[in-house]
């Protein structure tokens, strides 16, 4: 167990930040972003699995700042593209300081004749981690279609474009609850909750 029930996000993504904290509202737990901790840390997402990045972020984070850390990693696997862009999601567009749209719109052009449906999952890795270097990690996923137009202003990354056929809605036109029921980084940290509850002895 641990005396302080607070919980640093190793994430610089504001967008990432609002999910979690929803998804973790009901924990009690005093969730940090860098910037409450005082952090300006940029951890290098160069590893060959989703578990190594996020596991990597989650280490860096509590080693430098001496709390629990909760890191995640995630990407877009389209199968029409071989399962990318994948590890590389937010680097995958060559413009260089590319925005979320920019990405949005590569992707499509690369898919431009491509049979449909352009099948497609999201995966979600979390990693919590303590200061004394002990480590957990698990995961989740959603499983849908990109669409040619985009649908929705919720949310972000390539949300717009990631329909759930089953629902009829994509990511972006989902509010926060119902997105923290369905998406890959929701299974995740819910997932990750148990974990989080027998560190803090909660």
């Amino acid at each position: 167990m641990t005396t302080t029930h607070k919980l640093l996000l190793a994430t610089n993504n504001k967008g990432k930040v609002k999910e979690i904290q929803a998804l973790l509202s009901s924990t009690g737990l005093t969730l940090l972003t860098p910037a409450d901790a005082g952090l300006a840390l940029e951890v290098p997402e160069d590893g060959l699995t989703y578990a190594e990045n996020a596991s990597r972020k989650a280490a860096a984070f509590a080693r430098a700042s001496g709390l629990v850390a909760l890191g995640d990693d995630s990407g877009l696997e389209v199968d029409a593209l071989d399962g990318q862009p994948g590890l590389h999601s937010h680097r995958f567009c060559p413009i260089p300081d590319a925005t979320d749209a920019d990405r949005r719109k590569y992707l499509l052009e690369k898919l431009q004749g491509k049979p449909l449906p352009w099948t497609a999952h999201f995966r979600a890795t979390v990693a919590v981690a303590l200061p004394s270097g002990d480590l957990q990690v698990t995961s989740g996923h959603c499983d849908g279609e990109i669409i040619p137009t985009e649908r929705g202003s919720n949310g972000f990354g390539y949300d717009p474009i990631f329909f759930i056929r089953a629902i009829n809605h994509t990511m972006a036109e989902l509010q926060m609850d119902e997105k923290n029921r369905l998406s890959h980084r929701a299974m995740a940290i819910q997932n990750a909750i148990p974990i989080l509850k027998e560190i803090f002895g909660i």
